[in-house]
């Protein structure tokens, strides 16, 4: 089956961590991803990591997509950076708010929401940048209400967001149903599910419960079971996560967008089990 697939990485911190995304994203080259997306640390804390993991991977020949966020930016500032991102080659932006840094500062700037970032990016760059943008199939943390959730999805695609990938999650129902009521608001962009290899039981649970990602309470009590047997847990995993991708494609989903942790291995795994590399 020929299903657009792409994959995320973070911009490594080491010389060492640097070297590793290298031979990862040979590796992961060979499944001939859509694109592939490099993250942004609170506040634009990596953005020099970023833009440097993101013009090794256009050198490299692979189509590559930079996060953006706007926490604490200027217009000035993100005028120059997109200016930079232009002349880079980039394409494709993911649009963020972005994480406050540590602490909470550097709130300040003149962009409050993710839908402020993108109309600017409009006005600036007209169509060169496809635009995607983050959504919650089980509501942002932060968000009021679902309600107020989904019409800030709205602001950001008729600030001109051109998709969006989600959140991770582990309820094939809670996706449908989100993209369910997003297309009751007349939104006809695609919704890219963001999928999670499970590797490691405590880090996923953990990172889960601070995204508001519900893990399942079976799924999570057989993680649980599983103790620290790291080749377990990666099996177990597997399995759950190829369920869940069958179920989606399945679907219909336009795509699907792995969280790779920089790791080659489990998000290839996946990818053979579905048939997805040639």
């Amino acid at each position: 089956m020929t299903l657009p697939i792409s994959f995320e990485f973070f911009p490594p911190k080491t010389p060492e961590g640097a070297t590793k995304l290298r031979a990862v994203r040979q590796q992961l080259a060979a499944a001939q991803p859509e694109f592939c997306s490099v993250t942004y640390g609170a506040g634009g804390s990596t953005q020099a990591g970023t833009f440097a993991v993101v013009g090794e991977m256009l050198a490299e020949g692979m189509e590559a997509a930079c996060h953006f966020s706007c926490i604490g930016a200027t217009r000035d500032g993100v005028r120059a950076q997109l200016a930079e991102l232009r002349d880079m080659g980039v394409t494709r932006l993911v649009a963020l708010r972005g994480d406050l840094p540590s602490g909470g500062y550097g709130a300040g700037g003149q962009f409050q929401y993710a839908s402020d970032l993108i109309e600017f990016i409009r006005a600036e760059t007209g169509d060169h940048f496809r635009i995607h943008v983050a959504c919650y199939p089980e509501m942002h943390p932060q968000a009021k209400s679902p309600q107020a959730d989904l019409q800030a999805l709205a602001a950001k695609v008729r600030a001109g967001a051109d998709g969006a990938i989600t959140q991770m999650f582990f309820n094939a129902d809670a996706y449908f149903h989100f993209v369910d009521e997003v297309r009751a608001l007349g939104l006809q962009v695609p919704i890219v599910p963001g999928i999670m290899p499970i590797t490691n039981s405590a880090g996923l649970l953990r990172f889960a419960d601070n995204c508001g990602a519900e893990v399942p309470r079976w799924m999570r009590l057989r993680l649980q079971s599983l103790g620290d047997d790291a080749a377990a847990i990666k099996d177990f995993g597997a399995e759950v996560m190829t369920r869940l991708c069958e179920r989606l494609m399945a679907g219909g989903v336009p795509a699907l967008h792995f969280y790779t942790l920089n790791q080659a291995a489990p998000a290839l795994v996946l990818c053979q089990r579905l048939n997805l590399t040639s």
